[in-house]
């Protein structure tokens, strides 16, 4: 075994596992770092430890290759924060942290402070490394973690406040397994007799519908999906995750059901006698807290992770297995569709009544912008093979009520942690430099994280962020509304108004560039000089404070 430094060891490791960027806040991976000199990896500094994971964050849920940021020990609970979102999106992770030497504890040593437990409760694997010698099996180890069933976090916590262990010689052997280097990194696939149950009790069905979740992106279904729709007849919608699988022309798309739903999808739920639920663990969010569909609901469940296959809705049929190869199993039964021609209808005249009611807002002319007519205009322009990054709450509601888009395109959403949207797309651009990546937001996320602008321009990190700039976190307004039982006082503003800035002029100020944009006809155009620039990019669009998203439809 050669004799190396941790540090080399990690720099090695990482190399030959593909890994294109490390994001950090210093003083951490020093060493790591150095040894990167010659090797095509791209070093990104952060202005915190939170941007740094969700960057990591971003990276991992575009390329489904592990994303790695860091963080010494005073700043690991930032760094734990950021893994919040990875967890709740099962996207893989490695954060490496600097932790407590053993001769060092319980002494008041400087930055003392036990962070390991903080890690316990947000990623998926928690490992400490208090040798050198530890740093092979456990780098193979955190990988392994992360990519493996349903795909996590992991921290790496070293010995050391700045993970001084990295300056320890060892003979040590740099073996990275290629399997554990992108997720799903298994492909299980459910026994026969599963298959031919479900396929039983989908022929048995009057108004069957397919939901896909995020497991079915993760493990690349969407072909697969809309091809077992075809073959069946079966309409098929989207979770908020899973939204970019399905063209939005698909004859047989119905939409995305659930809390950020669009009512027509939620109807067709509510009416459906068998969902078949593929990559989806049927959380609160996809099912409107299990209210759509209702308890009685027959159900096939197509999943990675045994726990979640009835969790929350007794299964007719479970299959434990990938996504993308369990639904081959299930084209390969070539089943002819199924006659259940009044159903389709049902639903294409929900989804026709829906769009139509809609109408009048996508092609609004109005100023201040409305959110609609801001995603059709986005729809319109964005280049083939484009990501699209959405932030939470109301800019994830508009997307996937109106961002209709019907060629090749990637999309990734925030998994519940207003400002993500920025730092992620960053990390995206990092894994796909050769795409055109757009971050989707409102200026409630992007004052989060917006001093990553510099980073982003200092590390040549081009992506276009388009901001829905109200001047508020108008999304709290029904919140507050009910707080003042209706009748809010002349200060209720108070806690969600924000100063006008303009993040556009803060942008071309920082060395960016920046558009704002008043009138919905020069959406378009703010675009392609976004892109033209080749700077990272901030188009800043004047947006209507009382334009709320709407609520989802229940019964």
């Amino acid at each position: 075994m050669p004799k190396m430094t941790g540090g080399r060891f990690i720099a090695e490791f990482l190399e030959k596992a593909g890994t294109k960027a490390v994001f950090y806040v210093p003083t951490i991976l020093s060493r790591p770092l150095a040894e990167m000199d010659n090797m095509k990896i791209k070093r990104v500094l952060a202005h915190a430890e939170k941007s740094a994971a969700y960057m990591a964050d971003g990276y991992a849920r575009a390329s489904g290759k592990p994303g790695i940021c860091a963080g010494q020990a005073v700043g690991a609970a930032n760094l734990a924060a950021g893994l919040r979102d990875a967890l709740l999106g099962n996207s893989p992770v490695i954060s490496i942290s600097g932790g407590r030497k053993s001769m060092e504890k319980h002494k008041g040593a400087y930055q003392e402070n036990d962070d390991f437990p903080v890690f316990e409760a947000l990623t998926k694997a928690n490992f400490q490394v208090d040798q050198v010698e530890r740093l092979p099996d456990l780098m193979r180890q955190a990988f392994r973690e992360a990519t493996s069933g349903n795909p996590g976090p992991v921290n790496l916590q070293l010995a050391g406040n700045n993970g001084q262990i990295e300056d320890d010689y060892a003979d040590l052997d740099v073996i990275v397994e290629d399997r554990y280097t992108e997720s799903p990194s298994h492909r299980i696939l459910p026994p026969e007799t599963d298959i031919k149950a479900a396929i039983a009790h989908i022929k048995t069905s009057k108004k069957p519908l397919i939901i896909l979740g995020g497991g079915a992106r993760i493990s690349g279904a969407g072909d697969e999906a809309v091809q077992l729709s075809k073959e069946f007849g079966i309409p098929i919608a989207t979770s908020v995750a899973a939204y970019n699988l399905v063209p939005e022309d698909y004859e047989l798309y119905v939409g995305v059901p659930g809390s950020y739903s669009r009512s027509c999808t939620n109807k067709i739920v509510s009416e459906a006698d068998l969902v078949i639920y593929i990559g989806s663990s049927t959380g609160g969010q996809i099912t409107h807290f299990w209210k759509i569909p209702d308890n009685n609901i027959r159900v096939i469940q197509i999943g990675i992770d045994p726990s979640d296959l009835g969790r929350n809705y007794p299964n007719d049929v479970s299959l434990l297995g990938d996504a993308k190869s369990t639904l081959q199993l299930l084209l390969k039964e070539h089943i002819s569709a199924l006659a259940i021609d009044p159903w389709l209808e049902r639903t294409q005249e929900l989804v026709t009544e829906w769009k139509n009611d809609i109408e009048k807002q996508r092609n609004s002319n109005s100023i201040p912008i409305r959110p609609e007519r801001m995603m059709k205009e986005i729809s319109e322009s964005l280049p083939d093979d484009s990501i699209v990054v959405s932030d939470t709450g109301h800019t994830a509601m508009w997307t996937v009520q109106n961002l209709w888009i019907n060629k090749k395109w990637e999309f990734i959403r925030c998994a519940g942690s207003l400002g993500w949207g920025f730092p992620a797309a960053m990390g995206a651009k990092c894994a796909f430099p050769e795409k055109n990546v757009f971050c989707l937001t409102g200026d409630g996320g992007l004052w989060y994280h917006f001093t990553e602008l510099e980073t982003a321009i200092r590390s040549d990190i081009p992506t276009i962020t388009i901001v829905n700039n109200n001047n508020a976190l108008n999304q709290e307004y029904d919140i507050f509304m009910n707080a003042y039982d209706g009748k809010p006082s002349d200060r209720w503003t108070e806690m969600w108004y924000f100063n006008k800035v303009s993040f556009a002029e803060l942008a071309n100020n920082m060395g960016a560039f920046g558009i704002k944009v008043t009138n919905p006809d020069d959406i378009k155009d703010a675009i392609k000089q976004s892109i033209d620039s080749k700077k990272p990019s901030i188009i800043e669009i004047e947006g209507d404070v009382d334009a709320l998203a709407p609520t989802a439809w229940s019964k």
